[in-house]
């Protein structure tokens, strides 16, 4: 996920971004305590902004750290954010605490994907689910959407897959509509491009005859002759000021009922 500078100034960059957001430029001139006269300015060229302008701009786009980097060298700034790989020294702090983390999950499952949904790490919760799965699915790098949505992956294990990748589909959209990601686009359009299996999803054939009242749209998977119910959670970092971090996503799985707690439970016993 690179981030591209052309010779398009911070102004059209900004305006971009505000009218994505659907603001006029007095909504983000309340926003950021200035005036909608200086952010015309800024928009067409006419004032430079200060990098404290920019960031506070961005903040209040809600620009992602990635493309804040892009704003300041746009205006003539140096990058503000640092991006660092998940295997520098730096980061090895960070490592251990998503390790413990995932670890402290199971038997529920966890894993870590980064801003193109690539797994970065994962407990042995997912690895139970994805136990049978083609090993060309299975070869590093591991993406989670592609794994899950790929008719000969987890998509005809999953019972409600028509809801589910509707789902998937639409946080993809809204991510592409905040990131503007080329590679995210593709795999979207991957993605949402695979056949439903034969059969797979299907309400009327496959409804469980004593379903539970979930609060939230749960995932139902086959697993050894079991249905599995869990609802997805997804967290990230506050205020990163690395571009890695801020693009992390840990997503774990809550059980949705008691047979499904039960059953973890008794693998792991």
């Amino acid at each position: 996920m690179t981030t591209v500078v052309t010779d398009t100034g911070v102004g059209p960059l900004l305006r971009g971004w505000r009218e994505q957001r659907r603001l006029s430029q007095l909504e983000l001139a309340l926003r950021a305590d200035s005036s909608a006269r200086h952010i015309s300015f800024i928009e067409t060229g006419r004032s430079r902004p200060s990098e404290e302008m920019i960031l506070k701009l961005a903040e209040h786009l809600d620009v992602p750290v990635r493309e804040r980097n892009a704003l300041l060298l746009a205006a003539g700034y140096a990058p503000q954010f640092t991006e660092s790989a998940l295997d520098e020294p730096l980061l090895e702090t960070l490592r251990e605490g998503i390790e413990r983390l995932l670890q402290g999950y199971e038997p529920f499952p966890a894993l870590v994907v980064d801003g193109s949904y690539t797994v970065v790490a994962a407990n042995q919760g997912i690895g139970m689910l994805l136990t049978g799965l083609p090993e060309h699915l299975l070869t590093p790098p591991l993406n989670a959407m592609r794994i899950t949505l790929h008719p000969e992956g987890l998509a005809p294990r999953i019972r409600n897959l028509r809801e589910w990748r509707g789902h998937l589909l639409a946080q993809m959209e809204r991510q592409i509509g905040l990131a503007r990601s080329e590679s995210l686009r593709a795999l979207y359009e991957e993605v949402s491009a695979y056949p439903l299996p034969e059969g797979a999803g299907d309400p009327e054939d496959r409804e469980d005859p004593e379903p539970y009242p979930y609060f939230a749209l749960p995932l139902r998977i086959e697993h050894d002759g079991h249905v599995l119910s869990f609802v997805s959670s997804i967290s990230t970092f506050n205020t990163p000021l690395d571009v890695t971090v801020a693009e992390l996503a840990i997503e774990t799985f809550l059980p949705a009922d008691p047979a499904t707690v039960a059953y973890l439970r008794s693998l792991k016993a």
